[in-house]
């Protein structure tokens, strides 16, 4: 009888647990943005200020940790790295819980009504505290969540073959729009619910319950988790596909492979180019993502746990996965035009540009129906996530892939030195608006506030675009140098 070697799929089920683990990252760091003003800052006596504080040194934490978490994996291991990073995220995520007791111990307060009656310069240091405390919840959050994407990244490599990588990839990343969206339907009614129940102020079961995913999944991955060429439910057939590049013809370089210093890349116009654009327009992406929820709330007077909030910020990131055709747009430009692809990439992401200036309107139509500021701050959030996807793509055109690694790190310190100053300012601005009462165009107090930050996020691809444009005008790859 004829044996049949049907092919496993055990590669599929590491890409679902991929899948997983990116949708837990995005909900461990969604938490705060959605539980603070409802839930958090009466407890605390927070301003905006405190919460853009938190949230700046989150990013830049974030960011510095995207730099050294590669090497982290490529040393440890993808088994035990993934582990450690998501052990760590999972750990710093629970211990927001702890932040309310902590404060209390420090300042001598039996319970959380006396905290939240606390005034004056008491109350200054329940805020100054809790601040304090939940930036070291947060920095152990960021330094765990930079492990994911370069580990599943890694794992993604380990487990397909080249061709199928590119899809492999957008499965698991999608995991982080899914995480957005699912975040505003369950975390304030989930903070809501525990708070009827008198569990405190219910936030703290939503940092324990999301944080706990993080361990549950852990579980799943030591199970499944081994390399194709020792997991035994990896069959031969499927083993031979994952590895079907071993017998591939490598591509010789003429130049040695030696490492380029930081101060030669520093010097291309290029570098500079990419940089600039990703500093410019990156902030705008973390501040919808962690300052909308409070603009529904402070605008609009719909709390986090009210359905229609939670509706209006589900519709904002549902929107944005209008940016899977982003990509398409400048293939559809070469096979019209025949540019190539550095030239065609820009005539798409300035019409990417383009889409966010309908930002300028959403605030003032927002006193028509807060649908408006809603479905364009959706449409501006699909034109970011195409934009960036274009200028990571940017960096393959004008640098060698020997280069890659590194100017990636450049690009993610640019990105969170952006999300570090928008989420500061914010926090500080805003809190400025309502205390002088603010008069910007018909807007007073926070009002005007949101618009002011609204227009900087209007023009902010414009800039980027011109940026780009003018230090690198036409095709012009870094080519033939020694690195």
């Amino acid at each position: 009888m004829a044996q049949t070697n049907k092919m496993t799929s055990v590669r599929w089920t590491i890409c679902a647990l991929l899948f997983a683990a990116t949708t837990v990252n995005y909900l461990d760091r969604q938490v705060l943005s959605l539980t603070w003003k409802d839930f958090i800052a009466p407890e605390f006596h927070w301003t905006n200020a405190d919460y853009g504080n938190i949230a700046a040194v989150f990013s830049i934490i974030y960011a510095i940790a995207n730099l050294l978490s590669g090497r982290f994996i490529d040393w440890m291991g993808t088994r035990k790295g993934y582990l450690w990073a998501i052990g760590v995220w999972s750990a710093g995520a629970c211990a927001h819980a702890l932040c309310g007791i902590a404060t209390q111990w420090s300042l001598d307060l039996h319970g959380t009504e006396e905290m939240i009656k606390a005034t004056g310069t008491m109350a200054t240091m329940v805020a100054t505290v809790s601040t304090y405390f939940f930036i070291a919840a947060r920095v152990i959050l960021g330094v765990g969540e930079a492990g994911n994407f370069p580990a599943a990244v890694k794992v993604t490599a380990e487990y397909f073959p080249k061709k199928d990588r590119a899809y492999a990839t957008s499965i698991f990343n999608a995991g982080a729009t899914v995480g957005a969206l699912v975040a505003p339907l369950c975390i304030p009614s989930m903070a809501h619910y525990f708070k009827t129940i008198g569990w405190g102020n219910g936030w703290e079961m939503a940092f324990i319950l999301v944080g706990a995913l993080g361990f549950v999944w852990m579980g799943f991955w030591m199970f499944a988790y081994k390399k194709p060429e020792d997991n035994k439910r990896v069959n031969e057939a499927e083993l031979a596909y994952i590895n079907q590049d071993a017998n591939a013809p490598v591509e010789t370089e003429q130049k040695p492979k030696e490492k380029a210093s930081l101060g030669k890349i520093l010097g291309y116009r290029q570098t500079w180019a990419i940089f600039l654009a990703k500093f410019v327009t990156d902030g705008v992406w973390w501040f919808f993502l962690f300052w909308i929820p409070t603009y529904v709330s402070d605008v609009h007077n719909l709390p986090s746990h009210h359905p229609m909030a939670m509706t209006l910020i589900f519709v904002i990131y549902a929107l944005t996965l209008l940016s899977i055709f982003g990509g398409k747009l400048p293939t559809i430009i070469i096979n019209r035009t025949g540019l190539n692809a550095y030239d065609a990439r820009l005539k798409a992401m300035l019409a990417f540009a383009v889409v966010p200036l309908l930002v300028l309107v959403s605030h003032p139509l927002g006193t028509i129906s807060y649908w408006f500021p809603i479905i364009i701050i959706g449409l501006a959030g699909a034109a970011h996530q195409s934009w960036s996807a274009n200028l990571f793509s940017v960096c393959s055109d004008l640098f060698p892939k020997r280069m890659l690694g590194t100017i990636t790190g450049i690009n993610g310190l640019a990105g969170g030195i952006s999300s570090f100053a928008i989420n500061m300012f914010s926090g500080y601005f805003l809190d400025y608006a309502e205390e002088t009462n603010l008069q910007f165009m018909g807007f007073e107090g926070n009002d005007s506030g949101y618009f002011i930050i609204m227009c900087y996020c209007a023009v902010a691809y414009i800039v980027g675009w011109t940026v780009l444009k003018a230090l690198v005008p036409k095709y012009n790859p870094v080519e033939n140098e020694t690195v």
